[in-house]
């Protein structure tokens, strides 16, 4: 009875660990804290595009003029360092109509591990940043990889902050070809769907090009997150 009882205790933590890792992976789940993925009470024929990372001085501004060029919106989830480095394209991103969000400060890799304390003052540095450059203060915050667990679920709730997530993510940061993140990002695309780009490379303005064209042929438009599920982008 003894073995079997711990055999037991090994099975039933090795179920909670494996739901615990892959919860923290996938926001999706929304296993660890409350995540806007997709809505199913959009306006009709609304999506929205996102991009992380930014501002980047090179593809940022193609990105643009890509959605200038077809009226469409989007939101960018800004790293506090990149804004720092380039104020006024920041500044651009919001002139032109477009919604702000917070991506940490830096981006670390091994964000899914950091204490409670140190994803807070991540988040207040971009947090404060955003408020220096452009007098706004932004509720929204995307996690760095989509990486979610108790600590970081503590940090957003002690800053107030809304978890966006999306419904599409597009992998354009891998290997993958143009075609293959396109097919992913269209593929079954309805109202409501949160896509996730970057505006980081050559390769996802070339995609964004294509996608900006097939929504348009399909009587589809891209507005902001805070529009999409209409909540408030600012404090």
């Amino acid at each position: 009875m003894h073995a079997i009882s711990i055999w037991w205790f090994v099975l039933l933590f090795s179920i909670w660990f494996s739901l615990t890792a892959l919860g923290s992976a996938f926001v999706g789940w929304r296993y660890h804290i409350p995540i806007l993925n997709s809505t199913e009470n959009a306006t009709k024929n609304q999506i929205a595009l996102t991009f992380d990372d930014g501002p980047n001085p090179d593809f940022t501004p193609q990105v643009l003029k890509l959605l200038k060029l077809h009226q469409a919106k989007a939101t960018f989830f800004c790293i506090g360092k990149h804004i720092e480095n380039h104020p006024e394209l920041f500044n651009k991103i919001i002139a032109d109509g477009h919604t702000i969000g917070n991506h940490t400060y830096s981006h670390p890799n091994n964000f899914g591990f950091l204490t409670t304390k140190k994803v807070q003052s991540e988040l207040e540095q971009t947090r404060n940043i955003i408020k220096k450059v452009s007098g706004l203060t932004s509720k929204l915050y995307r996690p760095a990889f989509g990486v979610t667990n108790p600590r970081i679920r503590r940090a957003v709730q002690n800053l107030n902050l809304t978890t966006i997530g999306w419904n599409k993510r597009s992998l354009d940061t891998t290997n993958k070809t143009e075609k293959t993140i396109l097919k992913r990002v269209t593929k079954n695309i309805k109202t409501g769907d949160v896509i996730l780009l970057h505006d980081t490379s050559e390769k996802s303005v070339r995609v964004l090009e294509q996608l900006l064209l097939i929504l348009r042929n399909n009587n589809m438009k891209s507005v902001t997150i805070d529009t999409l599920f209409k909540i408030q982008a600012y404090a």
